[in-house]
């Protein structure tokens, strides 16, 4: 209920605290749809206002997320310096920003990276060259002081923190038959249909066809599994990776999530009890990640590029292949105008919807691909606390805290100041994130509606409401809450989706001088799937570049 706040807050009490929406775009965002009106400050950019030259650049990339990122690394690596990366927000980065609240910085999106298993050669070299990773005597190290600090997670369930993700089973009791009975399937799945990330390695067979033609929950249905417990945590790993749960997924995704990392641990088994994120000896591999989360890697890749290459603030309206190259036409933000940009070959790094909006003549893939996918909002919460919250009594605090039980689409919340070594607790951010993307299409599309029209204050309300099951005090220590929604935050891969053979020929190299790159081709979005895509485009339109 809205403004149930915590015990002593009383009905009509209202909280000290401020915050607000710090999204900067999707109003922008909106420029592109074809029915879009005037608005503040875009009025030429809405009635189709044209430069009078273009500009020139020898390659130009539409999105600066982490596949746009990536393309332009790529390019830059090849020797092509002369290349703009236009971006429709005030920051590059996509999914993956960060934000600062009291000093504090917390995310914006992405808050996480596993280490690379061999597939991911792209991610491992670029996480070697940021010193994240290191050979020594033959073996690669990860760097401790970037890996999550343990503890790392804990579950909120019956008024009690346990330790892990994973609602405890008693041994020998049937709840424990089935995690290892689902132990199993995913050990068999793996031995017979290779899994990777990213996932286009492992190539693609009928009985993954099979997989992905189904639910995830129907397929578990037929295994027999139907413990409470497990059904809950593969349901929260879906929407924490997807967007969307296990009946609004395929059953090759649900399983992708698995079997393309550490399988999964039974509990009493070699995982002891947690349901991933485990090596075959049962030991925690870690995940990186920083208080700002995965924003720390797309600052990194976004530097290179310096001012003068990374425009943002630029809404890109049309992409058109030409004779003699590609026309782009914008409109500058900052500036207020119309600008025209001639590149000879284009990198279009964008969501495939949007792509499909801005790209002129559009091939028959990018049409068949754009109408097949449905996107999950998101919403994600920062909230500042101007001194440590009062623990309940079991698992210490983690970073990563999960309550069971409350909103539906709620997932917790991470801690931004638990990677840090202050021998006291104090304040910090809590970051929490919310999934909005469970149903069918119209189901989505009605809560994307709540998510950009409802007042902000409404969202804030149901987050800290959600989060003082477990943490009474925490409204009368919160100072401010800022919210950030993505309308279209990820791709959710329904069945049907990854097989899609509209997204296979779009990731091929395109014959044309327009590549594309985004996570969306994978069919879900993960850093490692929009990374290596994003290095592939922009090595393909550094080869035709040189090629003529």
């Amino acid at each position: 209920m809205l403004g149930a706040l915590g015990a002593g807050c009383g009905q009509h009490a209202t909280p000290a605290w401020d915050g607000g929406w710090v999204d900067a775009a999707h109003e922008r965002g909106h420029l592109l749809r074809p029915d879009a009106s005037t608005s503040a400050g875009s009025t030429a950019a809405s009635r189709g206002a044209k430069a009078a030259a273009p500009q020139r650049c020898s390659v130009a990339i539409v999105g600066a997320g982490v596949a746009g990122l990536a393309a332009a690394r790529a390019l830059l690596s090849a020797g092509i310096d002369d290349l703009r990366v236009f971006e429709l927000e005030d920051e590059a980065g996509g999914n993956a920003r960060g934000h600062v609240m009291g000093g504090m910085a917390c995310p914006l999106g992405a808050h996480y990276l596993p280490l690379p298993g061999p597939q991911a050669h792209e991610v491992a070299e670029l996480l070697h060259e940021l010193g994240l990773l290191r050979h020594e005597l033959g073996r690669t190290l990860a760097d401790e002081r970037h890996l999550c600090h343990s503890p790392q997670e804990r579950l909120w369930r019956a008024g009690l923190w346990t330790e892990g993700l994973l609602p405890h089973a008693e041994p020998g009791s049937a709840a424990q038959a089935q995690y290892q009975r689902f132990a199993g399937l995913v050990a068999d799945t793996s031995r017979r249909l290779a899994f990777a990330l990213p996932s286009r390695r492992a190539g693609w067979t009928a009985g993954h066809a099979a997989l992905d033609a189904i639910p995830f929950a129907d397929w578990l249905g037929r295994q027999g599994l139907d413990d409470p417990g497990l059904r809950w945590y593969l349901d929260y790993a879906c929407r924490d990776d997807y967007g969307a749960g296990s009946a609004s997924v395929s059953a090759w995704a649900g399983l992708h999530y698995f079997a393309s990392r550490h399988g999964f641990q039974a509990p009493g088994g070699a995982g002891g009890g947690r349901g991933g994120d485990l090596d075959d000896g049962g030991h925690d591999v870690g995940v990186f990640t920083w208080p700002e989360g995965n924003a720390w890697l797309t600052h990194r890749l976004a530097a290179p590029l310096g001012k003068a290459r990374l425009r943002t603030g630029a809404v890109v309206r049309r992409v058109e292949a030409l004779r003699h190259g590609v026309e782009i036409e914008l409109w500058n933000v900052q500036h207020e105008q119309a600008e025209r940009w001639l590149a000879q070959q284009v990198v279009v790094a964008l969501p495939l919807p949007v792509a499909m909006r801005v790209v002129a003549r559009p091939p028959v893939a990018l049409v068949h691909a754009a109408a097949g996918v449905t996107h999950a909002p998101w919403l994600v919460a920062n909230l500042q606390l101007d001194s440590p919250l009062t623990d309940k009594p079991g698992a210490p605090p983690s970073w990563d805290n999960v309550l069971q039980g409350g909103a539906a689409a709620a997932l917790g919340y991470v801690d931004a100041m638990h990677q840090s070594t202050r021998p006291v607790a104090g304040p910090t951010v809590l970051t929490a994130y919310w999934a909005l993307g469970d149903g069918d299409r119209a189901s989505v599309a009605r809560q994307r509606s709540a998510l950009l029209g409802e007042p902000w204050r409404v969202w804030a309300d149901r987050v800290v409401a959600d989060l003082a099951r477990a943490h009474p005090d925490l409204p009368h220590k919160l100072a401010r809450v800022d919210l950030m929604r993505y309308g279209h935050a990820m791709s959710i891969p329904a069945p049907g989706v990854r097989g899609s053979a509209a997204l296979a020929a779009l990731a091929a190299p395109q014959p044309g001088r327009i590549q594309y790159a985004h996570a969306d081709l994978a069919g879900y979005s993960v850093f490692e799937e929009a990374y290596t895509l994003g290095i592939a485009a922009g090595r393909t339109a550094a080869a035709r570049l040189r090629s003529g």
